[in-house]
């Protein structure tokens, strides 16, 4: 499924449900935090690698499901805020490639 897809899924969605006044730039960022914060919930009393790999496995539907929010609240503010996800992954990983030189 090409991104332009998924854009297109989610405005369909977010249209058949009267919610595009809602997607304001920062009630979308509120929301991609939100959903982070879930996603760290569930891993909240981890001590150890081994238990965090426990939490993976046991419960992964749910992380399946935050990472599914996180994912979905980026593309709408990406989509709102007019940012190719891409395009600024490429720019930022040059960015990085230039700062973290081996």
């Amino acid at each position: 499924m090409s991104l332009e897809e998924l854009f297109n899924i989610l405005r369909k969605f977010r249209d058949e449900r009267g919610w595009k006044k809602y997607h304001t730039p920062k009630n979308l960022a509120s929301s991609i935090v939100i959903e982070a914060s879930e996603l760290l919930e569930l891993f909240q009393w981890t001590r150890s690698f081994d238990e965090e790999q426990r939490v993976l496995r046991e419960r992964y539907e749910e992380v399946e499901d935050e990472v599914a929010d996180i994912l979905i609240y980026l593309l709408f503010f990406c989509d709102i805020a007019d940012i190719d996800p891409v395009e600024a992954f490429k720019k930022k990983m040059a960015r990085n490639e230039e700062r973290f030189q081996r």
